[in-house]
């Protein structure tokens, strides 16, 4: 499983109260996202999380005829290159590396067509469903998660009622894509830690930390959506607008009961902070609130967005090849604007900031293509080396440029906004 996320059910909609409305984009057909399955991420902590997913591995077991023995190997493989990661040791490699050195040894086990198919398997379980056009602004009640940006949005019928700064899992313990659901929040969650050689140090794996301990990672609430991921509390302000988890989205204490009262009024089941920090004075006892209704959450890896009249550009962090000329033309054209009507000093500046941002956590260019998967698959087997979790990103995160043409138009700017605060009260 992916870290201190564990596997949970849904959450709920319903209407609440105002906030500015959002402006819509203009109708738009859909279009696949350029962030398809095959551009998606394939690391072995995927591998070995969907391997624990009983549906995933059915599915592998019909479609590839993978057999118990394959998959104990493959089990093993992911257990090996796991332990190499460490969040404390130099940056060695890129995660392109890593990832084709995965790839490499799931070709080993399988063979290169039945590897491939298995990879493939795993990109389309993990990418999810592309938005129906980029920057949908959404028309019902949901949490909109845009992976790059840090950002996390929370809509009531369409309009945006307050925006949340987050943290995001490690390249190598992404976020997947997609439409998830949620069902209940969960005050002082204990957790048990997974059997994966992460687990180090004070706790071990399956042996339960208590709600209120130190060692828990969780923080004081933990909101389940769906797989090993979920919405939780815990983490440092400083750790707020990066990578802070295995495979989670990460709020601080202060901002994960902010957003519990906000959605629980979203629910029909309004919560007031002071309620809410009376189940936590109770450490160790955990308290689950049951939402009657299905909330959306829809997470999504976009890149290029118009915001506000804003062309706002986003570091490539999980290396989905999405900062192309194709996919800037396919986001203005959603507003009627095309690249080459801009005037050239502008057009020039987007395209340089475009291969700016073009670049993975550590600055090297993004480069998705196949032709030197061997080449860098047989350097990093060459190589026994311990690989550190990318923790950091360096450099730019965002370029943010104006244009005339946009004005008025795009995904709302942020609302309210809860970037952190204290995670300690």
């Amino acid at each position: 499983m992916l870290g201190a996320c564990q596997p949970v059910q849904q959450i709920t909609n319903q209407p609440a109260n105002s906030s500015p409305a959002a402006t819509a984009s203009p109708a738009a057909t859909a279009t696949p996202s350029l962030s398809s399955a095959g551009n998606g991420p394939f690391t072995m902590p995927l591998l070995d999380a969907l391997l624990d997913d009983e549906d995933f591995l059915a599915d592998a077991k019909s479609s590839i005829k993978l057999s118990d023995e394959e998959t104990r190997k493959l089990r093993a493989a992911a257990d090996e290159a796991i332990s190499q990661l460490d969040e404390r040791s130099p940056d060695r490699r890129p995660m392109r590396e890593s990832s084709e050195t995965a790839k490499a040894k799931v070709r080993q086990i399988l063979g290169t067509e039945r590897g491939d198919r298995l990879i493939s398997l795993v990109q389309q379980k993990w990418s999810g469903e592309a938005a129906e056009a980029p920057n949908a602004v959404p028309t019902d009640t949901r949490i909109v998660v845009n992976i790059p940006a840090f950002r996390m949005d929370v809509f009531d019928q369409g309009k945006l009622r307050k925006t949340y700064r987050i943290g995001i899992g490690y390249p190598e313990f992404p976020l997947p894509i997609g439409t998830r659901k949620a069902k209940e929040i969960i005050i002082n969650p204990s957790w048990t830690p997974p059997d994966e050689p992460w687990v180090k140090g004070k706790v071990h794996p399956h042996e339960k930390v208590e709600a209120g301990s130190k060692l828990n990672p969780l923080g004081v609430i933990k909101i389940p959506i769906g797989g090993p991921s979920l919405i939780h509390g815990g983490k440092s302000p400083d750790k707020i607008g990066g990578f802070a988890s295995h495979g989670c989205v990460g709020l601080t204490n202060q901002q994960v009961e902010d957003l519990t009262v906000q959605i629980s009024q979203l629910a029909g089941k309004a919560l007031s902070l002071e309620e809410i920090r009376k189940y936590e004075k109770e450490k160790t006892e955990t308290k689950t609130i049951d939402i009657p209704h299905d909330l959306t959450v829809e997470l999504r890896y976009e890149t290029i967005v118009v915001e506000n009249g804003t062309l706002k550009i986003f570091r490539d962090v999980y290396e989905r090849g999405t900062n192309t000329e194709e996919n800037l033309r396919r986001v203005l054209a959603v507003y009627g604007v095309s690249l080459d009507q801009l005037n050239e000093p502008t057009r020039n500046k987007v395209l340089a900031s475009l291969a700016e941002m073009d670049t993975d956590a550590q600055g090297n260019p993004v480069d998705v293509s196949a032709g030197n998967q061997n080449s860098i698959a047989n350097k990093s087997n060459s190589t026994n080396q311990e690989v550190k979790v990318t923790s950091k990103i360096k450099g730019k995160k965002e370029i943010n440029i104006a244009i005339a043409q946009l004005s008025g138009k795009g995904y709302p700017a942020p609302f309210g906004v809860n970037i952190s605060a204290s995670s300690k009260r």
